[in-house]
């Protein structure tokens, strides 16, 4: 049996959950997500507690357990206490700020550049050169963070980039801190 696949996931108070075959729906009082689970899954409602099991024991099947299990506990936390990451600018001239529903990065290219923000994910810049991504799906936070990201992933030489906020950039010598 999955270690994790065989929790179960807790409902906390204030959640309520509602199976309709393999789609699974979750409100909360941030919001509602809906999921469409795996046929290889079966999800059942006991008094306050989610309960997933797994038709046959492949290989996929297992693997699938445990995934359908963390991405429903996933749901739970974020429709009660949502998610979000920080991200930071490192370097001169640096700055992000919003525009309506885009958010308009300054990172040493020679143009602007300007992301759209997905309808499920709010985003704050309370100082120029830090970014808050918020939601309800873990999903949709880290991807449009990671996409952030991407625009200026961090440098190992200055330090340069778009970081996350608890992430450790590793930085390398120059050329000059090489000794023969």
């Amino acid at each position: 049996m999955s270690r994790i696949g065989s929790a179960p996931v807790a409902l906390v108070s204030g959640v309520e959950a509602t199976i309709k075959g393999q789609t699974l729906a979750i409100k909360g009082p941030k919001g509602t997500l809906e999921r469409k689970l795996h046929d290889a899954v079966s999800i059942e409602l006991v008094e306050d507690e989610l309960r997933l099991t797994r038709k046959d024991d492949e290989r996929e099947s297992r693997a699938l357990h445990g995934l359908s299990r963390a991405l429903v506990a996933n749901m739970v936390t974020g429709v009660s206490e949502g998610f979000s990451k920080e991200l930071q600018l490192v370097g001169v001239g640096y700055r992000a700020a919003m525009k309506g529903k885009q958010i308009e990065l300054q990172v040493g290219f020679s143009h602007n550049v300007l992301l759209d923000i997905p309808d499920d994910v709010s985003v704050e810049t309370p100082e120029q050169t830090r970014i808050i991504v918020s939601g309800i799906s873990n999903e949709s936070v880290g991807q449009f963070a990671a996409n952030v990201r991407r625009v200026r992933p961090p440098e190992p030489y200055k330090g340069k980039g778009i970081r996350y906020s608890d992430e450790v950039v590793r930085r390398k010598a120059g050329k000059a801190g090489v000794t023969a």
